[in-house]
């Protein structure tokens, strides 16, 4: 059993003010595809802000558009078959309505069980990969890297929402 969580954040930079009409609909479906990562397998923990997700934490002073999603899964297959295999699909699917396209929007990490991270923690994930690409302390679905534990790197999450 290992002494390791996967952390994950992924950023998206917003169309519009989370209380426009235009972000209605995703807004109108985050308690949804919350409840479903709560229940999951595999799930750990989900950042929340004043509500139950988190709208209202901004990751950047600079940009008020920019929003985030922070969680802590068992392992990168959990956390893929939730992104990839679930509900959640359709909502990735959808996201080119709410939010503008960013080369790099997610960045996964291996954290000491019962560790939360912070949005501080999970931003500097985003740089870190950003700079040096794919390594041992950031890295993605598709290059893995090993738990400070374990042996060997995960299998790749190949899967793809379109």
């Amino acid at each position: 059993m290992s002494r390791y969580h996967l952390a994950q954040i992924n950023i998206g930079r917003l169309r519009a003010p989370v209380d426009h009409p235009m972000i209605a609909d995703f807004v109108a479906n985050l308690a949804r595809i919350n409840a479903l990562a709560d229940g999951h397998p595999g799930f750990v923990w989900r950042l929340t802000g004043d509500g139950d997700d988190a709208t209202d934490i901004k990751p950047d002073a600079s940009d008020p558009m920019m929003a985030l999603n922070m969680s802590v899964w068992t392992d990168p297959q959990s956390l893929g078959a939730f992104v990839y295999r679930s509900d959640h699909v359709a909502i990735m699917r959808r996201r080119h309505e709410w939010f503008e396209k960013l080369e790099l929007y997610m960045a996964l990490w291996w954290v000491p069980v019962g560790h939360r991270p912070t949005v501080e923690e999970g931003w500097g994930k985003v740089e870190t990969l950003r700079r040096l690409g794919p390594t041992a302390e950031a890295f993605t679905f598709r290059q893995p890297f090993p738990a400070p534990d374990a042996d060997q790197a995960p299998p790749p999450v190949l899967d793809e929402c379109a």
